[in-house]
């Protein structure tokens, strides 16, 4: 590990080690699960850092419509990460079991598989936003000057969502290999490619919300392209060794591991969708709040995902881990890993909603351009103080989803999203709206969006059916001989 990369473990273990002393977790578990959260981390902070810079560059030059244009379009782009993210679900569960049970001779049937998947689903999504960006967006927004900002970005943006899908597969792959770090210098480094590429045609080319988009597809074509290298060759230049060496050549449309995979990620992708269709209403309904809300809302949403970022490494942590002793049939271990690892996420929540709180306002200046409407601000640092709240509960529900996704068991953490997302969170927004709640049904709705999942997520895994589940797709249920 280099020295940058040992100081970035550090907060992360200090934590995990506090945990293990007071008897909370295991030292041992505790000391894995840094190791292998803490890149995953790193990437999402890279990541919603580059998305953030995005909508900071868009502000700073073009001002506040530029914020709302870009938010509007935001959810058609989320369609990637419940395609990619969807069968990267799939990809993670069989890969870490077989991994953990040694069987690598279907691992490379799952990467093809999952590859294959993921640009046939995601093709006819990139002709509709490229034919039909101003009509999509209209569904959402009326005001003229956002609409056109919104429909430029989508038209170009939407060309990268193939390249984001196969992003997810490959970083899931080799964190399923027990190797999160080289994929969190794989992703990282596109999301540094992002935003120095950002810079340039936003602010040098003055290229506006086309450069935002132009820069992500070409940063997610980056990392597809460091991705397939290392997994084809075992290494790639600049990201060294990778864990796993997928032939290239070989068996790509296996019908068992296709069914698998669709039956896995199906409802993991619908779970992630939840969120993406849950925006379309939200951001229409926020149109109505009076004048700065929508950018407000828009500026605590890109500032809430980088708050986020420990459920990104907790949760793959817990999928690979509990996955590994699942493919071990070592199901009293993988609850053991997967009850410390909630732990682990909470208190760790809990320091990064800390830390939000107190830096919420310098955070939010950085967006604000002069001349949007005054209101955008304050309303703005009250949201983030509302997601500092709702973040502890995130901390419950993500970590539970891990071993849920590794068993195979994805059914009932997208219900439970759906139920959050639809059942509480959007009819408080929408009450604000038409009731003296006013932005207190925000606040309320950030507040619900994590409470229930948490409730329902932890239930499941406190239940134990995911260990039952998980004995449907481990390994040695399959034939050994399967096609590489």
């Amino acid at each position: 590990m280099s020295r940058t990369g040992a100081v970035l473990r550090l907060p992360i273990l200090y934590i995990g080690l506090a945990l293990a002393r007071a008897g909370l977790i295991d030292r041992e578990r505790a000391v894995e699960t840094a190791d292998l959260a803490w890149p995953r981390i790193v990437t999402g902070v890279a990541r919603m850092s580059k998305n953030a810079a995005d909508v900071a560059m868009v502000g700073a030059v073009l001002g506040a419509d530029a914020i709302a244009g870009v938010g509007v379009a935001g959810p058609f782009w989320g369609l990637a990460f419940a395609i990619g993210g969807g069968v990267a679900g799939g990809t993670i569960a069989l890969v870490s079991q077989r991994y953990g049970a040694d069987a690598y001779e279907q691992l490379g049937l799952a990467v093809r598989s999952s590859t294959v998947l993921v640009v046939v689903v995601s093709l006819p999504v990139v002709l509709v936003f490229w034919l039909f960006p101003t009509e999509l967006v209209r569904l959402i927004n009326s005001d003229p000057t956002q609409i056109e900002y919104g429909a430029r970005y989508l038209q170009i943006v939407g060309l990268g969502i193939p390249f984001a899908g196969l992003n997810l597969v490959g970083s899931r792959v080799l964190v399923g290999a027990d190797d999160a770090y080289t994929a969190m210098q794989v992703r990282a480094g596109g999301a540094v490619v992002n935003i120095a590429l950002n810079a340039v045609f936003i602010i040098v080319l003055g290229w506006g919300v086309a450069g935002a988009a132009l820069g992500t597809v070409l940063s997610n074509v980056f990392a597809v392209g460091a991705f397939a290298v290392g997994l084809s060759r075992g290494s790639a230049p600049g990201f060294g060794q990778f864990p796993v060496e997928i032939d290239p050549v070989g068996t790509y449309v296996d019908g068992d591991t296709l069914k698998d995979l669709v039956r896995i990620g199906t409802p993991v992708g619908a779970r992630n969708l939840v969120w993406t269709a849950a925006e379309f209403p939200m951001l229409a309904i926020l149109g109505t709040y009076r004048d700065g809300t929508l950018a407000a809302f828009v500026v605590a949403r890109r500032i809430w995902g980088i708050m986020n970022t420990p459920g990104w490494g907790f949760g793959l942590a817990s999928s690979s881990l509990t996955g590994q002793a699942l493919g071990q049939g070592k199901e009293a271990l993988a609850e053991a890993y997967g009850r410390d690892i909630i732990r682990f996420s909470v208190a760790t929540y809990a320091v990064s909603a800390l830390v939000a709180a107190v830096f919420a306002r310098p955070m939010v200046s950085l967006f604000i351009n002069p001349d949007s409407p005054p209101a955008t601000e304050p309303i703005a640092v009250s949201l983030i103080y509302a997601a500092c709240v709702a973040m502890l509960f995130r901390g419950i529900s993500g970590s539970s989803i891990g071993p849920l996704d590794a068993s195979g068991d994805t059914r009932i953490p997208f219900l439970s999203q759906l139920l959050g997302m639809f059942g509480a969170s959007i009819p408080l927004i929408y009450l604000g709206s038409v009731t003296p709640l006013g932005i207190w049904g925000v606040y309320l709705a950030f507040l619900a969006e994590t409470t229930v999942p948490a409730a329902i997520n932890y239930w499941r895994f406190n239940s134990g059916k995911w260990k039952e589940i998980s004995r449907e797709i481990r390994p040695d249920q399959n034939d050994a001989s399967a096609v590489d």
